[in-house]
């Protein structure tokens, strides 16, 4: 899912509505799949709730999921960064991007939102999106970074024992925008097998790695992390904090 800001028929230079009042917005639904989802029976739901949401019969909804071992290819992926087509299954998706690999131990966080009711700005939802991540690791003191040119989050390896001017990638941001809902989302990397990462050229980048959580010496489980990523959300995207129990009423599993 590493990928650029953002595809579809809305652009970030149309006009867009003031955002609404985020203190009286409508709780957002959390879902959490226990199992690991097949990628076209996300995709399938995901398209579905885009249209609910943008219909107003649904309410927005962030998704904390893992796939099966696959490989995706956004709208700008390139052919021969596909360096094993027989590992995985390879599937072709709407998000922008290059190639991206997901599996077990890989938090994935599909991210649906009426954007058009949040400002309409897509430069700063996917900022946001990079802040929700870099605080969520950072409540686990790992350090999470920007970089100019590079979709996604850094670790400096230097403090890990790497050589100075290492940097792995943690975690991958692919957004879709479909008619101001968003879709696809974010993954970060908290135990996956990083070998899986070696059938492709993620992101098209070859000069930086890839590491998790895990690797960096921090033995946090998926459980660890959605706790997290809801406690950042508020912070990030507004809204107001929840007591524990209204929050827990408002988290799914499937």
């Amino acid at each position: 899912m590493t990928t650029p800001p953002a595809s579809g028929p809305a652009a970030a230079s149309q006009p867009a509505p003031a955002p609404s009042d985020a203190a009286t917005r409508p709780p957002i639904e959390w879902r959490i799949s226990d199992e690991p989802v097949p990628y076209p029976e996300a995709m399938a739901a995901m398209e579905e709730r885009v249209e609910a949401i943008r219909a107003g019969t649904a309410p927005e909804l962030v998704w904390l999921l893992e796939h099966p071992p696959l490989y995706t290819a956004g709208t700008s992926a390139r052919d021969e960064d596909l360096l094993d087509a027989d590992r995985f299954p390879v599937y072709r998706s709407g998000r922008g991007g290059q190639f991206t690999y997901h599996g077990p131990g890989q938090r994935v966080a599909y991210v649906m939102l009426d954007l058009k009711a949040r400002g309409g700005d897509i430069r700063a939802y996917v900022r946001d999106l990079e802040e929700w991540i870099i605080q969520t690791l950072a409540s686990f003191t790992i350090k999470g970074e920007r970089r100019e040119g590079r979709v996604g989050i850094w670790v400096d390896k230097a403090p890990y024992g790497g050589v100075r001017g290492q940097e792995d990638k943690i975690a991958a941001i692919g957004v879709r925008v479909r008619r101001w809902v968003s879709f696809h989302g974010i993954a970060i990397n908290v135990e996956p097998d990083l070998s899986h990462f070696g059938g492709i050229v993620p992101c098209g980048i070859n000069e930086h790695g890839v590491t998790s959580m895990v690797a960096l010496g921090h033995p946090v489980t998926l459980d660890d992390v959605d706790s997290a990523l809801i406690a950042a959300w508020p912070t990030v995207f507004g809204g107001p904090m929840r007591g524990e129990e209204e929050a827990e009423a408002e988290v799914t599993a499937s």
